[in-house]
């Protein structure tokens, strides 16, 4: 390997480094949340879709699913190619890349062409969460890094929360198209941005060769593996030789890779890095932290629109107040982490146990429950994940020597992305699976020869004759209403059970800390950080 990437635009000084500092942070942080956003803005807009497309709906998933495949495969390898065009170029060229290919999902006018676009968008997208990461690494003092990730986890959070409240918004306002050409003004202010201020790597080392084989077996991994998260629930699993197909192929593929990064002189992903004990945790612990994360935005929304009757945008407003309470503390956390000696393990454990309570606040809602009943727990949601956010990475990234921060930050970013794709295929599935099991149990209860359930079917009775039902219908309407009330119940049931779940899967990972060491940052040596 050359030692650096030839043509370096260095600064003469520590000052002249870090003069642009919060800009770049804008800049890569806007880029991160186009494309976090982007992951969950169409699926609010698929019913709009399938009319204007004329697809069903297990077609127009693929508007989803491609997206979110092709983004999960770049993940990993976003290091190596910034590494081999040059991170200024690599930033530059998937903004590029995703505002174009918005352009072209905006004016698709077949569901074929709107697949091919969205994996397009997405190859563009999935580098920009990783390069951000590793580019607010480099240009912050080390004094300072705290503060740019809490910038970036703002991002983070408040991106995934966005796509449905926005893009049902703009559906309801105007139509589908404008959910990609929203991207059109934000991509180019963000392209313009990079092209002036992101600087090149410091330490980046650019490969000789090409690891085609290593590129080609990770896709199918990955991809394979991907996609049998997004279809599995509704192909109920292993009963479906599809996913069975997808689980073996996923599997050889990632056997294959792993011994063909080991032996391949120049790897395009660094899998050598996971010889860090320290950092090798971490990924288990930033992978349950990205199913806390994402399964609670897919559940919540789920809940407060099927159960409790919200609009998207009502569901949005009612996240917000944790958005706002998460990018407070992350702020927090970053000048704290900062300055302070304490043991950042700390700072995660207190997270944990504030996001735990507030799962267990969750637990406890009711298909009466309002938006004075959601603020709270939303808030301490927010304060729990931002207080585990700043703290993980730094124990995560922090043992690593400078060259290797970037390819950590894509491996680190891989987990947390699969780790929210197997919450929320889990989080799918269970659902689904409390809700039939709940129901049978009500329904043991339910008999109508008790005293009970004559009352109810009477009270239901009356309820439809008054509002112009006959008589000799109005049993049959009674009955029907009373199963409505009970699935809803055996739905309240499964979210319940669903929310106490993942405060205490949180809560159960904390032994792992006590693998890592004491947390710090990533050092750099200059001039601005003493």
């Amino acid at each position: 390997m050359r030692p650096i990437l030839p043509g370096l635009r260095r600064a003469k000084t520590a000052e002249e480094r870090y003069a642009a500092r919060y800009i770049i942070a804008m800049t890569v942080t806007l880029g991160a949340v186009l494309e976090l956003v982007d992951t969950s803005i169409v699926n609010v807009a698929i019913p709009h879709m399938m009319g204007s497309l004329g697809a069903t709906l297990d077609e127009v998933a693929w508007v989803s699913t491609g997206y979110v495949v092709a983004n999960v495969i770049v993940l990993p390898i976003s290091s190596w190619l910034a590494n081999y065009v040059g991170r200024r170029n690599y930033i530059a060229m998937s903004i590029m890349l995703f505002t174009f290919a918005s352009l072209m999902c905006g004016n698709a006018t077949s569901l074929g062409s709107l697949v091919f676009w969205r994996i397009v968008q997405g190859l563009g997208g999935g580098g920009l969460i990783s390069t951000a990461q590793a580019t607010l690494y480099e240009t912050f003092p080390a004094k300072e890094q705290g503060t740019g990730m809490a910038i970036f986890g703002l991002g983070i959070m408040v991106g995934p929360m966005l796509g449905p409240t926005l893009g049902g918004y703009i559906t309801d306002a105007s139509s589908w198209p404008w959910i990609f050409y929203i991207n059109l003004p934000l991509g180019a202010l963000a392209l313009l941005l990079a092209l002036m201020y992101v600087p090149d790597s410091e330490y980046g080392e650019r490969a000789e060769q090409v690891d085609g084989l290593g590129l080609l077996l990770l896709a199918l991994s990955i991809g394979c593996l991907q996609t049998l998260l997004e279809r599995g629930e509704k192909l109920d699993w292993w009963s479906s030789r599809e996913i069975i197909a997808l689980s073996l192929t996923s599997a050889t593929a990632a056997v294959l890779f792993v011994f063909q990064e080991l032996r391949h002189p120049h790897p395009v992903v660094e899998l050598r890095i996971l010889k860090d004990a320290q950092f090798a945790v971490s990924l288990l612990f930033g992978f349950l932290v990205g199913a806390g994360l994402y399964s609670t935005i897919f559940l919540f929304p789920v809940y407060a629109q099927t159960i409790v009757g919200f609009t998207a945008w009502e569901t949005g407003l009612v996240i917000l107040p944790g958005a706002i309470a998460s990018g407070v503390t992350m702020g927090i956390m970053g000048r704290m982490t900062a300055k302070t000696t304490l043991d950042l393990r700390i700072f995660v454990v207190i997270g944990a146990l504030i996001f735990g309570y507030s799962m267990w606040q969750h637990s406890l809602f009711t298909a009466q429950s309002g938006a004075d009943d959601f603020l709270w727990p939303m808030i301490f949601r927010g304060i729990g994940l931002g207080m585990v956010f700043i703290p993980l990475n730094n124990l995560a990234l922090g043992n690593l020597p400078p060259q290797q921060i970037a390819p950590g930050s894509g491996l680190y970013s891989l987990t947390r992305q699969l780790g929210g794709s197997v919450g929320i295929a889990v989080g799918a599935t269970l659902l689904v699976h409390f809700q039939h099991s709940n129901r049978a149990e009500l329904l043991r209860h339910v008999g109508q020869a008790s005293d009970a359930t004559v009352i109810r079917l009477a009270q239901l009775k009356a309820l439809v004759m008054a509002h112009g039902t006959s008589e000799y219908l109005a049993p049959t309407k009674a009955l029907w209403l009373l199963d409505g009330i009970i699935r809803k119940e055996a739905a309240m049931l499964a979210f319940e059970r669903l929310f106490l779940g993942l405060g205490l899967t949180l809560l159960a990972a904390l032994p792992l800390l006590l693998l890592m060491q004491r947390g710090h940052f990533f050092r750099q040596t200059d001039g601005l950080d003493h």
